[in-house]
């Protein structure tokens, strides 16, 4: 049985941070309060000033003397620079990916399933929930540590859900672009590096 994942503190009060910001809770240029939000999770002003410090270094917030910390005022260009960084390391975790996947795609099928569902609702949280859960699970099959490391400092979870919350960019069918890369994966397409990276480039926001 695989035990539980445990989150430190600072990465639990990230999380809360995060899924502020997401929400709208906190919206572009709003100051974001560190003791406000040591009190509210009855915590010290520690951990929340590192959670804060791992997000700008996201480019999520930003400080100034004298101003305190605020969501950063981002737009479709800041959102759109990870994109292609991003596909050049699914690329690669393709590739390494390819011939495990290429046999069994148990653990991205569910997403595909549950993608379908959330097109048919139009359930924009659901679409980034299931969207970035196979990405990652492809980038885990490719085994490459450093590369999965990576690949979670783009913050990709964030920067998806702020692309479709606040810019509105909405692929034609989150669930049939996701089943068609698996496709491609069992029928060893030797092309599926290049398939993948398309893939990725293509769900980038427009300036």
């Amino acid at each position: 049985m695989t035990p539980p994942v445990v989150h430190s503190l600072r990465e639990q009060i990230r999380e809360h941070i995060v899924d502020g910001i997401v929400s709208g809770r906190w919206k572009p240029g709003e100051r974001i309060v560190e003791r406000r939000i040591a009190t509210e999770l009855e915590v010290s002003q520690t951990p929340v000033r590192e959670a804060l410090r791992e997000l700008e270094t996201l480019r999520l917030i930003e400080s100034a003397p004298n101003k305190g910390v605020r969501v950063r005022n981002l737009t479709a260009a800041d959102l759109e620079e990870s994109y292609p960084v991003r596909a050049g390391l699914e690329q690669i975790a393709a590739e390494l990916a390819a011939p495990g996947l290429g046999e069994d795609c148990s653990l991205l099928a569910p997403h595909v399933t549950a993608l379908y569902e959330a097109d048919r609702r139009a359930d924009g949280e659901a679409q980034v929930r299931h969207t970035v859960g196979f990405h990652r699970e492809l980038v885990r099959a490719a085994g490459n540590a450093v590369l999965l490391h990576t690949w979670e400092g783009l913050g990709i979870e964030v920067f998806t859900a702020l692309s479709i919350r606040w810019l509105g960019t909405v692929q034609k069918s989150y669930a049939e672009e996701h089943e068609a890369l698996i496709e491609a994966f069992l029928r060893k397409d030797p092309d599926i590096g290049v398939l993948v990276k398309a893939h990725v480039l293509g769900c980038a926001p427009r300036a």
